[in-house]
């Protein structure tokens, strides 16, 4: 028996949504509302020094301005969507891969982690050596006698791990060399990124995960836990990304890109407008909701170059695109 179709947007309450993290919402949107499927919205809060509660109500707000509405998840005044208040779930998961003998502490320092000599992994990030992987109880209490506290790692087998994007085609990583064992408990307790979205979308029935395409290396990962816990998986979608005119990834510290200024320069529709624009939905900017956008939508429109992103023109009335100028990324930016 198939499963209902259920997508979710699930943002980090970090700071304003900028327009990349719209583009994206957008997208999850259309690609679920095409299918006829429930929206679910989740707020991936687990860092404490970086996430606020202001933040979740005025980026829950900045959707329902913007029309992308949703059916299941958070809202106001309740917690069972943030992953702040979700630390049994993650208990519950981290002990039942514990118990499968697939964890282990890990003493390491962040500087020795950084001395160690080790390859990247196919997102820059470094594999990991595993010099704590069989550490003897004598070890570990020596460790934990000077000061450390571990943090704790899941042990990946050298398994390739295979799926299908429906944007960027057949994909493939072979755990032990390409991402290494990762962390899944932080030495402060914290849960990692990685378990919390493998447990909260297989708990929560996701079908459908759309997203940037910079996350695209960690969906191996992403399954690989899936499995281990239990859950089916869901069909991966990742998008292209918008950059800055030089060619860098937009992030919430350009505040030129954040909802506080788009919402003074723009009207919903015409926002809508200029993100169905650069998603190849509509030939030009125009006025638009995103209900009428949903018979447009197609993946094969999308595809998959980012988009740069190199000015902004003209009024912010309705039906007056502000006319984005955007080329594909590592070609020149038109004068």
């Amino acid at each position: 028996m198939s499963r209902p179709v259920r997508g979710r947007f699930a943002p980090s309450p970090s700071g304003r949504m900028h327009l990349g993290n719209l583009f994206a919402a957008l997208l999850a949107w259309l690609d679920v509302r095409s299918l006829g499927g429930e929206m679910l919205l989740r707020m991936e809060d687990l860092d404490p020094q970086r996430c606020r509660p202001d933040y979740t109500r005025q980026l829950a707000e900045d959707l329902e301005w913007l029309g992308l509405d949703w059916d299941l998840g958070w809202q106001a005044g309740e917690t069972e969507f943030c992953q702040s208040s979700r630390g049994g779930y993650y208990q519950e998961a981290f002990d039942k891969l514990k118990g499968k003998r697939l964890l282990y502490p890990c003493y390491c320092s962040r500087k020795e982690l950084l001395a160690a000599s080790a390859p990247h992994a196919s997102d820059g990030a470094r594999v990991y050596d595993g010099r704590c992987r069989d550490l003897s109880q004598e070890e570990k209490a020596a460790l934990e006698g000077g000061g450390r506290r571990p943090a704790w790692r899941v042990r990946v087998p050298a398994a390739e791990v295979a799926f299908t994007d429906e944007v960027f085609g057949p994909q493939g990583q072979r755990l032990d060399r390409d991402c290494g064992d990762f962390i899944l408990r932080r030495s402060d307790g914290i849960y990692a990124y990685q378990l919390a979205v493998a447990e909260d979308d297989g708990r929560m029935g996701i079908t459908r995960v759309v997203r940037g395409q910079d996350l695209l290396s960690s969906t191996p990962r992403q399954i690989w836990l899936l499995e281990q816990l239990g859950y089916e998986i869901p069909t991966y979608c990742h998008v292209p990304l918008l950059l800055s005119a030089d060619g860098r990834r937009l992030s919430k510290r350009d505040r030129d890109l954040d909802m506080g200024v788009l919402r003074q320069q723009f009207t919903p529709e015409a926002l809508t407008g200029e993100l169905a624009c650069l998603a190849g939905l509509l030939e030009r900017p125009q006025a638009v909701r995103p209900q009428e956008l949903v018979p447009l939508f197609a993946w094969d429109k999308v595809g998959r170059q980012d988009r740069r992103l190199t000015g902004l023109r003209g009024p912010s009335v309705p039906g007056a695109g502000t006319g984005w100028l955007s080329s594909p990324a590592g070609t020149p930016a038109p004068d």
